[in-house]
């Protein structure tokens, strides 16, 4: 069977090949393409060839300018450091409180050893969380080894931390994490990235970390002196043999194939800068303009100024004149009468800077940034004095979406990947049983991450919107509880602990206090008349 030419324009070019049928393909000989995207004739659409690269080829190459850029921003702009700030307040907050929620049913187990399991091991897990024992280095508790990660994924794009074994007297565990900056791992000198490399990341045939290459220095400190670890690499296992990981990367991968992340505000790199040039330049005119009030000119040149003084411009009166009129300086005050010299006279000084739409434009710059963040304007500037309690709320609820999502993405890939390190070292210790633990490893390390809690924007009608949840059953406790960043248990402890109190000291209940409804004066007599061990008037007594 005989095949048909066929030509395919492909990124402006023609291709040709042999193939079966004759396809009408975009931008082909029929015409333009079907799509108007896809146009390569338009003038709006004709330059526009971007080059279709995999998720690390279009990113790799890029990372050493977008990195220090990214950085770059976040100390001089305020609103870039208010973007990384808002979501670090919002995501992390006062950190994550850990849940345990072995599958009890996977192991076998009941519901009553699942809860006393929770308990044990939350009890060892603020022992290593809320002090310096989980940080290499003794300088962090978890919550700011946490901020440290989130800062770096922001900034950098990723985080990278080692999972050591560093046993010492002052502490009963020996797992302890060292978070580096992400620009550590990079591939060597000597080696390019390829197949099996992929920025400092060594990869098997499917794609899966298998050694990470950690540079023994920081790049930077090159510029503090020349250091004998400057140049070396260290290959790290991605994990042990027997499953225990040693290195925890934290990124957010966008595509299939892509192994290291951007930072947050790769996107919006040049709206930012452009508008710092923008805000720079426009304040720097504004400060010029009101440092000159007027000018002093004269219409005279040297020759017809020298006319004054006999007509000689070598005369020592005319050098006297020029010598006092360059030193001379006008003060302008209210009231005041300005001497001028000879063939001078002033012209007030009228800015002709539009600073009339200095404020829209930059609000309409800072739109396209919020978006392109997933932070709403609002928040981002700390404003709220344009929206009412209807748009405050909706905006507040778009915004949560966004937020409990990175922070469901930052607990799965940081805090549970070191709490089954936590939890396999204290099993292995004795600390607590888990039978089999190797082979039930993620029914054992089961878990939920509690946030710090929304807030409310009308405490009143939150609060009553949830208690109606509730008693239609469209909710938990539970639920209600982590929602505003508490422990549903300890809430339940707390509240029997003080009902016990209040009834040790004789105080009424709280729902006691809410059954009661205040009386008029007759209701008040009546039920006082009728109160036990008090005779009815006309009774057997009278």
């Amino acid at each position: 069977m005989s095949t048909a030419k066929q030509i395919v324009r492909r990124r402006g070019d023609l291709v040709s090949f042999d193939g079966g049928q004759t396809f009408r393909a975009a931008a082909g000989w029929y015409g333009d393409a079907a799509h108007m995207g896809a146009s390569v004739t338009s003038r709006e659409l004709a330059g526009w060839n971007p080059v279709s690269g995999s998720g690390d080829s279009d990113l790799l190459g890029d990372r050493t300018v977008l990195v220090p850029r990214a950085r770059d921003l976040d100390r001089n702009h305020g609103i870039a450091q208010s973007a990384r700030q808002t979501k670090s307040d919002n995501i992390v907050g006062l950190g994550f409180r850990l849940s345990p929620t072995p599958d009890y049913r996977a192991l076998g187990k009941t519901k009553e050893w699942a809860i006393e399991f929770a308990q044990v091991v939350r009890s060892y897990w603020r022992e290593f969380s809320e002090t310096t024992n989980c940080d290499a280095a003794g300088t962090h508790n978890f919550l700011g080894l946490t901020r440290q990660v989130f800062n770096g994924c922001m900034l950098n794009g990723d985080a990278v931390a080692l999972a050591m074994w560093l046993p010492s007297g002052s502490s009963r565990f020996a797992t302890k994490l060292q978070v580096m900056e992400s620009d550590r791992l990079s591939t060597p000198i000597g080696r390019i990235d390829g197949s099996h490399m992929r920025g400092g990341i060594e990869i098997d045939d499917l794609g899966k970390p298998t050694k990470y290459w950690i540079r023994k220095t920081h790049p930077g400190d090159a510029y503090i002196g020349i250091l004998p670890d400057a140049m070396q690499w260290e290959p790290v296992p991605a994990e042990t043999p027997w499953g225990r990981k040693r290195v925890i990367h934290v990124a957010d991968l966008d595509r299939a194939g892509q192994h290291r992340g951007k930072p947050d505000l790769s996107a919006v790199l040049a709206q930012f800068k452009m508008l710092d040039h923008y805000q720079r330049t426009t304040v720097q005119a504004a400060v010029v303009q009101a440092m000159i009030a007027a000018f002093i000119e004269t219409p005279m040149d040297s020759t017809a100024l020298a006319q004054l003084f006999g007509g000689d411009i070598n005369s020592e009166e005319f050098k006297t004149y020029l010598t006092r009129k360059n030193e001379y300086r006008v003060k302008l005050q209210g009231g005041a009468v300005v001497p001028m010299f000879p063939g001078d006279k002033m012209t007030a000084f009228t800015p002709s800077q539009p600073t009339g739409v200095y404020g829209p434009f930059v609000e309409n710059v800072l739109r396209h940034i919020s978006a392109g963040l997933d932070v709403p304007l609002e928040l981002l500037l700390k404003d709220f004095s344009k929206i009412n309690y209807s748009g405050a709320r909706s905006m507040l609820l778009e915004a949560w979406r966004f937020f409990v999502g990175r922070r469901k993405w930052l607990t799965d890939f940081w805090a549970t990947p070191v709490y089954e390190l936590f939890l396999e070292e204290i099993v292995n210790a004795g600390l607590v049983e888990a039978p089999d633990f190797y082979e039930h490893r993620f029914a054992y390390s089961c878990c939920k991450w509690i946030g710090s809690g929304k807030g409310w924007v009308d405490p009143q009608k939150e609060a009553q919107a949830a208690e109606t949840r509730m008693r239609n059953y469209l909710t938990t406790l539970e639920d209600e509880c982590a929602e505003q960043g508490r422990d549903w248990e300890e809430v339940l402890e707390q509240r029997a602990a003080e009902r016990a109190k209040m009834a040790e000291l004789n105080l009424p209940l709280p729902e006691v206090l809410e059954s009661r409804q205040p009386l008029d004066l007759q209701e008040a007599e009546t039920a006082d008349d009728e109160a036990p061990g008090k005779a009815a008037p006309g009774g057997p007594d009278e």
